[in-house]
């Protein structure tokens, strides 16, 4: 059973929204899946700590192998997708030290949505979850040297990466586009951490 952790949201916000989805989750059998969990949950919280986010603040919605998030109304997009994002690249590597890999998909995108009786609804939570769910994105991570794989939504690099606050570098990012039902994305893919370093 899936469990939401929500920080209340009032009628329809406009946020920025996080997904994250481990790799090969499916192949695992029931323990694999528990210790896989933890290793995600730990991984997020200390990735938030080190990027100065309170995790406490955030509406979660629980999926498994992932999670989809909303975060507060003054977070600082451009600073979540360079420290977070960074941390999180972090956090994996030092995993993988430990001889424990964790391999992720994150996607993020800022719209509109608001607390449905079963999970969130909008445009904002679709949109973040058929990025994260896209053929290119897994098949990104799949050939990737790293552990981690994000895409942003073209909304959200043209206004928010495209300003270089943070060190962020949109020479990091590869445009991509996709359908999925009928309905074309488009979005942003970067190998690993979004800050020039």
């Amino acid at each position: 059973m899936t469990t939401d952790t929500m920080t209340p949201l009032d009628g329809l916000v406009y946020r920025l929204v996080v997904a994250v989805d481990v790799e090969g989750y499916s192949k695992l059998d029931a323990l694999d899946q528990s210790l896989v969990q933890s290793r995600l949950g730990e991984v997020m919280d200390l990735a938030a700590h080190h990027a100065g986010l309170d995790r406490s603040h955030w509406y979660r919605q629980l999926r498994g192998d992932g999670e989809l998030a909303v975060l507060p109304a003054d977070a600082d997009t451009a600073w979540v997708i360079a420290h977070f994002t960074d941390a999180l690249a972090a956090a994996l590597a030092e995993l993988r030290r430990a001889g424990t890999p964790l391999r992720m998909r994150v996607a993020m995108h800022c719209g509109t949505l608001t607390a449905g009786r079963f999970g969130l609804v909008g445009d904002a939570p679709i949109v973040t979850s058929r990025l994260l769910d896209a053929k290119v994105v897994r098949r990104e991570l799949a050939l990737a040297d790293g552990d981690l794989v994000l895409i942003i939504s073209e909304r959200l690099f043209d206004d928010v990466v495209r300003t270089r606050f943070h060190d962020l570098d949109p020479n990091r990012f590869r445009a991509t586009r996709f359908r999925v039902k009928g309905i074309s994305y488009a979005g942003y893919l970067c190998p690993g951490p979004a800050r020039r370093g």
